[in-house]
């Protein structure tokens, strides 16, 4: 079994399907009503267990369950892992300019310069 970033990123990955949240919302408010995840699945195109997993993140948004993270944190968390791999090349594309710079110009910084 994997670690529970790796639940994450793959439940957030999976929450990312192609149902508008208006047929989401529909679905989750029929099972809500009383119908099973399993008739909804025979009747409409998505499997039992993504009605399921639906259901699970309307409770985690709404609060009533503590188990994942809500869909703003899931949004949130990609966002800050582009912004941070965007970071992690800007700062290579620095660190391979200053070391040309410093061969074209023959200095070389001192480890202790803050620049």
């Amino acid at each position: 079994m994997g670690s529970v970033s790796t639940y994450i990123v793959v439940f957030c990955a999976a929450m990312r399907r192609s149902y508008p949240p208006e047929f989401r919302q529909r679905i989750i408010e029929l099972v809500r009503k009383g119908r099973t995840p399993e008739s909804l699945a025979e009747q409409f195109e998505p499997m039992a267990q993504t009605i399921r997993n639906w259901l699970a993140q309307a409770d985690r948004d709404a609060g009533q369950r503590p188990d994942g993270l809500t869909t703003d944190e899931c949004e949130e968390l990609r966002r800050l892992r582009r912004e941070n791999k965007t970071l992690r090349e800007e700062r290579e594309i620095l660190k391979k300019a200053a070391a040309w710079f410093a061969k074209e110009t023959g200095s070389i910084p001192s480890k202790d310069s803050s620049s």
